[in-house]
């Protein structure tokens, strides 16, 4: 049998389980029979101590997370301009969704490829309104910019960032655009490309949610409180946008994929 002290002895020499950073560990351990124990009795009881604390700090990281927060829209526009916040980000989500139906098809449609917005020295345009776009054959659509040549390198880029999964040939001014195969590569990457879609979209909720969170917090003429307040409801109603967001993005992937 092994003494009360060569046992202290021993859990000081070679610790059966790190507790560091576990303080209340230690009087658990304490608390032990001071009876003479068997060496994995005690390193039995120290695990179980060590597995309760980590799921006690599982469940209160869980319960932090999932908190509720109630959306009063009164107490909101005292402070902010609620209207415009929704629809700033209903704007996002819904530009989201015309990228979705426009670029992200099995069949990229000469249509498509026509009203891509092609930003030119910070203007706006429809690809249509600087090129000639055809669809020479069924697996070719031909984009002649002999008018605005110096547009090139914009609608290239816009091609390349629309998310449709092309890869254009220049020749001189005009583009050649294979129209891809419907593989199991091209489906992976137009999934790939709705991603990017909706963390654009979920980068411009957040932007818009961190600017008024910003202006809340230069308000001088609130309490503490209530500043505290509209913060936690702006950052609820940003991640409902997310969380749509995220859901037509699944949706539009399984599409995709094939799946539904």
């Amino acid at each position: 049998m092994i003494r009360i002290s060569q046992l202290r002895f021993l859990l000081r020499a070679f610790p059966v389980v790190a507790t560091e950073g576990v303080p209340q560990l230690l009087p658990a351990a304490r608390t032990v029979s001071p009876k003479l124990l068997p060496l994995s009795a005690i390193a039995c009881h120290q695990q179980q101590q060590v597995r309760n604390y980590a799921k006690s700090k599982d469940r209160k990281k869980e319960n932090k997370g999932t908190a509720k927060v109630t959306i009063n829209e009164e107490q909101l526009a005292e402070v902010i301009d609620v209207a415009s916040l929704r629809a700033q980000m209903e704007k996002t989500l819904s530009t989201m969704q015309e990228d979705y139906i426009k670029n992200l098809s099995l069949r990229s449609a000469t249509g498509a490829i026509e009203t891509l917005k092609v930003t030119h020295e910070g203007k706006d345009y429809q690809l249509q309104e600087l090129a000639q776009v055809v669809r020479k054959n069924p697996k070719t659509v031909v984009v002649n910019l002999v008018s605005f040549p110096q547009t090139i390198p914009a609608v290239l880029q816009a091609i390349q960032k629309s998310g449709m999964n092309l890869n254009p040939q220049q020749d001189g001014t005009t583009l050649f655009i294979p129209v891809p195969k419907v593989t199991r590569e091209h489906r992976e990457g137009l999934v790939k490309n709705a991603k990017t879609l909706f963390v654009k979209c979920r980068d411009a909720v957040k932007d818009a949610q961190n600017q008024t969170i910003k202006k809340v917090k230069k308000q001088a003429n609130i309490s503490e409180d209530l500043s505290f307040q509209v913060q936690a409801q702006v950052t609820a109603i940003a991640n409902g946008y997310i969380k749509e967001a995220e859901k037509m993005m699944e949706i539009k992937q399984a599409e995709l994929l094939g799946d539904k």
